[in-house]
């Protein structure tokens, strides 16, 4: 009787370290799952200015494809942003004039951005009294909000900026909501190997101010 009672107890001991290892093992396998995933693939990101409105509005949160322009070798400690070398990519593909992307903020890369495309290599681009020129030509900027008027004194970069020529392995970003936007027009070029990726939809929005979830823009692809 004493035999079989301790034979018991040691099945169930092994029973439960064997259940508590499934568990490890599956939690485990399922973080490098998402890491690489968040590495490759997709990455979740969270609005939290009102530079891109109205097609972006704080507290949307939103999938970025990361293989979009390339394959980016991993180059930094996850979740810490510690960069141990200098971007490297695979089969890079240039982003197209109207894309939204998310990039490594050039005047601090631990910090990312997300701006709409506007130039790219070999533009002459130019602002005047808001409007957008591409080589001499008025850009189509249907995704451009303004809140102001322009400026009888043409305020320098934000109504009236360039010309410039968009040079090699370069974009020219702004965002959607032109006067709350600190883009191109105040810190330069943007580097093409600095690019994280390319916004592609919706899945979450929390207005932050009024505390509800707006459903009506669950899913909505970015264009």
């Amino acid at each position: 009787m004493t035999n079989n009672t301790s034979e018991n107890t040691e099945n169930q001991t092994v029973k439960r370290k064997s259940v508590a290892r499934e568990y490890t093992e599956a939690i485990f396998i399922a973080l490098l799952l998402a890491l690489f995933i968040r590495t490759f693939f997709v990455q979740a990101f969270k609005i939290p200015s009102g530079s891109m409105e109205e097609t972006l509005l704080i507290g949307d949160h939103i999938l970025v494809s990361k293989f979009a322009y390339g394959t980016h070798i991993p180059n930094e400690i996850p979740f810490l942003n510690i960069k141990l070398f200098d971007d490297i990519i695979f089969f890079p593909k240039q982003p197209e004039r109207g894309d939204i992307i998310v990039f490594k903020y050039p005047k601090d890369e631990k910090r990312d951005f997300i701006k709409r495309v506007i130039g790219i290599p070999g533009d002459l681009l130019e602002v005047r009294h808001q409007k957008v020129f591409i080589n001499g030509k008025l850009y189509e900027d249907r995704h451009a909000r303004h809140t102001e008027s322009p400026s009888d004194s043409s305020l320098v970069p934000r109504d009236d900026f360039g010309p410039i020529l968009v040079p090699d392995n370069h974009l020219f970003m702004m965002g959607d909501n032109r006067e709350n936007s600190q883009d191109s027009r105040y810190w330069g070029f943007l580097n093409i190997n600095k690019v994280r990726g390319k916004a592609l939809m919706i899945y979450w929005s929390w207005n932050q101010l009024e505390s509800w979830v707006r459903f009506d823009r669950f899913g909505k692809i970015l264009e």
